[in-house]
């Protein structure tokens, strides 16, 4: 009998470590991820009980920053243009949260055992992120633009217009937001 936990155990373990296979559709991404333990759509949905903001923002902020990878960095610098040097930010995990970002979310909330890499933790965090992003900036919970903009460019920064000189923030918007009413009709229509 212990043995077959064990199995049970590492299986559930293994399975969580790569990214669900359609992850441009969120009934697919909630029927992977639907165990008892790690069930993602019961994550997703308390996260939006607790700060308001919609299911699918959460899981579009998800997508659009790590692509649903929990140990997702961001790529090396080349030194020399060959030489794998330091990386552009502390991002990390599937909310690609900064290591300053995430210690004032664990400081503010505490959730001191939070890790970026557990899905339940990241959707609590980006939950927390977009309702300070309306708090701080008066972003309505159904803007998924301007939400991304804010959690792309920082609070201070989305307050400043600093996006407006970064094409790839823009560009992320947009996609953003196409993912967000993707997901929005799917999970209107999944079981």
């Amino acid at each position: 009998m212990r043995s077959v936990i064990v199995v049970a155990l590492l299986l559930s373990v293994a399975g969580c470590a790569s990214p669900p296979k359609q992850t441009r559709n969120a009934c697919a991404i909630f029927e992977q991820r639907d165990g008892l333990f790690n069930n993602w759509r019961r994550a997703a949905e308390k996260t939006e009980r607790e700060y308001g903001v919609p299911v699918p923002i959460l899981m579009a902020t998800i997508y659009t920053e790590s692509g649903f990878r929990h140990n997702a960095k961001p790529p090396r610098k080349k030194l020399l243009g060959f030489i794998p040097w330091k990386r552009a930010s502390t991002a990390y995990g599937y909310s690609q949260a900064l290591d300053g970002t995430w210690d004032s979310y664990q400081k503010q909330t505490g959730r001191w055992a939070a890790r970026r890499t557990n899905f339940a933790d990241a959707v609590q965090f980006i939950g927390w992120y977009h309702q300070q992003s309306h708090i701080k900036n008066g972003i309505a919970y159904n803007d998924p633009y301007n939400l991304y903009l804010a959690y792309h460019s920082g609070h201070v920064g989305y307050s400043r217009g600093a996006y407006r000189g970064r094409p790839e923030a823009l560009r992320g918007a947009k996609r953003f937001t196409d993912i967000t009413y993707t997901y929005a009709r799917q999970l209107r229509d999944c079981p």
